[in-house]
């Protein structure tokens, strides 16, 4: 049946409006806040077109704009630079030694804090080179080891915009300590090998960054297509539409596609069981997904009772982007992305934890989430070309630079990119019983015990977190078997499928409490008692420390476990 419904929501999906908006964003920058305000009237402009509902929400957000930035040697030679959003403003300059950190930088995971090496004492009251992209960890670790700046040297010839603030959308009070207070840049590969050889000499030299950051009113355009029945569950796509200048591959390609998902929904509305919603988010990058972050806190109360999925969608029907071998999503919802990816592309999906990016804004809230990007790269594609690995663009190093222009864009992958995303939300949006399957999670959630416990061997006993999780596992083994017999009714199924990701979820994913906002930083799973991994590294008068930690992680997960059974019951 759903290949059936599969084919009908593809058969209807036409890209010429997609294609259009694509052309479009090839001229108009979105970076600044007023174009990208115009880029989210042409986006509404093309729904209504279409006779599509919208709402244009105006938020007010706040951004950092960057502008200039300079490296200037001691012979008055300067070097070009990018300053990464939310770093510090430091129009008058900020003058010091150089000294080469090798072991701050060097890739992109956002879990690695270099705050946690002792051996990064050492550049206290320097100005620290490092090797990769400038990222919030990166920056934060060096700041808080006494760094008075930081120099962050990208792969290749060209310099990347980023964003280097820990906090995630719009500040709270208590978080504007945790705002950047040293200036950062990035230089591109020639100039970083420079410095590097001058780090070597003592050499001295002064960053300048200027950046405008404030409160700015955003346009936030929502498109909804009601469920057939008035069904208040829907399915939220997302992504964002401001982007580092023209941003065709990131992320011009995704708001297209979603304009010909929005076209095709809406073309089968009367077969839709749940309602979609489309959103197009602003401040992404200049705000931290401070776009999202206000949609996540204005609807909380709506999401939280209604929201069935989300979905992101970023970077795709890029150039040589062809592969759909990684797809990250939550461990419940894999069988179904690997369905829907071998229906429309043939491949075999392998799945992948989120990273905590990309406006992957609602695990606070419990939602499960699919996808994050799509097609990307093959590794032997980028090793071809003599490509680094990039955030965007499906892999293509224009990601985040001045040479993310129209030839990024390839529609025959974004067709197929689109038609992916359609068959999924529509999948959702028809299934008669929601397609999560919550033994996966919790299938996860054993491994990561039987870690914790490998790691602290006799120094804690969980236990009772596993006696719990066999609970949870035999309500889960009966509730499916209900499913499948017919005796648990499907729009019943579907209520605690819901209900079970709202606990789930949050104790697997972050580290707060729900309806706030983690720091842009990695979660690891069950982070409550992720530091068992720690124990063998700690001294024996510390270890008391941590295992009041891991009591309180395992008290937290229980609670989950036994709530989650609690639904079934």
């Amino acid at each position: 049946m759903l290949d059936d419904q599969f084919r009908d929501i593809r058969s209807v999906l036409d890209m010429t409006s997609a294609e259009a908006l694509i052309h479009a964003f090839a001229k108009q920058d979105r970076e600044i806040p007023e174009e990208a305000n115009r880029g989210a009237e042409m986006i509404g402009a093309a729904l209504r077109a279409k006779g599509i509902p919208v709402t244009m929400h105006k938020p007010e957000i706040y951004l950092s704009l960057p502008g200039a930035a300079s490296v200037t040697l001691s012979d008055g030679s300067v070097m070009r630079a990018k300053p990464p959003a939310f770093t510090l403003s430091c129009p008058e300059g900020r003058t010091g030694e150089l000294i080469y950190m090798p072991e701050a930088g060097g890739g992109t995971p956002l879990d690695r804090n270099p705050a946690e090496s002792g051996a990064l004492e050492r550049a206290r009251g320097k100005i620290a080179v490092i090797e990769g992209f400038a990222l919030p960890n990166f920056i934060a670790g060096l700041e808080a080891v006494g760094a008075i700046g930081a120099i962050a040297v990208n792969p290749g010839v060209d310099i990347h915009w980023g964003t280097v603030s820990t906090i995630w959308g719009t500040p709270e009070l208590s978080d504007l300590a945790r705002l950047p207070k040293i200036p950062s840049v990035a230089v591109n590969r020639p100039d970083g090998d420079r410095l590097i050889a001058l780090a070597a000499e003592g050499a001295r030299v002064t960053l300048k960054t200027e950046l405008q950051v404030g409160w700015f009113p955003q346009y936030l355009p929502v498109a909804e297509i009601p469920a057939a029945d008035g069904n208040p569950e829907f399915v939220l796509i997302h992504g964002h539409y401001d982007s580092w200048r023209e941003g065709v591959g990131d992320n011009g390609t995704g708001n297209a596609c979603m304009l010909a998902v929005a076209e095709a929904l809406w073309a089968l509305r009367d077969q839709l069981k749940r309602g979609v919603r489309l959103a197009w988010w602003p401040g992404h990058s200049t705000g931290r997904y401070a776009g999202s972050a206000w949609f996540a806190d204005t609807f909380a109360r709506d999401l939280d009772k209604h929201c069935v999925a989300h979905l992101n969608c970023d970077s795709p029907g890029c150039r040589w982007a062809t592969s759909y071998e990684v797809v990250q999503c939550l461990p419940e919802a894999l069988p179904f992305v690997q369905q829907v990816v071998a229906t429309v592309t043939g491949q075999v999906a392998k799945g992948k934890r989120p990273q905590r990016n990309s406006d992957y804004t609602f695990n606070n809230i419990g939602v499960t989430g699919l996808f994050n990007a799509s097609s990307m790269m093959t590794d032997e594609a980028r090793a071809e070309r003599g490509y680094y690995v990039v955030g965007g663009c499906g892999g293509n190093i224009a990601w985040h630079t001045e040479n993310d222009t129209f030839e990024i864009a390839d529609f025959d992958v974004l067709k197929k990119d689109a038609e992916l995303y359609a068959t999924a939300v529509f999948g959702l949006a028809t299934a008669e019983v929601l397609p999560f399957d919550w033994r996966l999670t919790t299938a996860e959630f054993r491994a990561t015990i039987a870690e914790a416990q490998a790691a602290v061997g006799a120094g804690f006993d969980f236990a009772p977190s596993v006696s719990a999780l066999a609970d949870l596992e035999a309500a889960l083994g009966r509730f499916y078997a209900g499913i499948d017999s017919g005796a648990v009714a499907p729009a019943q199924a579907s209520d605690r499928i819901r209900e079970i990701a709202r606990v789930l979820v949050p104790v697997n994913f972050v580290r707060g409490p729900r309806f706030t906002h983690d720091p842009a930083l990695n979660v690891p799973p069950l982070p409550g008692i992720a530091d068992a991994k720690l124990w063998s590294s700690l001294a024996e008068d510390k270890r008391g420390f941590l295992k009041a930690q891991l009591m309180r992680g395992q008290n937290r997960l229980i609670d989950a476990l036994e709530r989650a059974k609690a639904l079934l019951d």
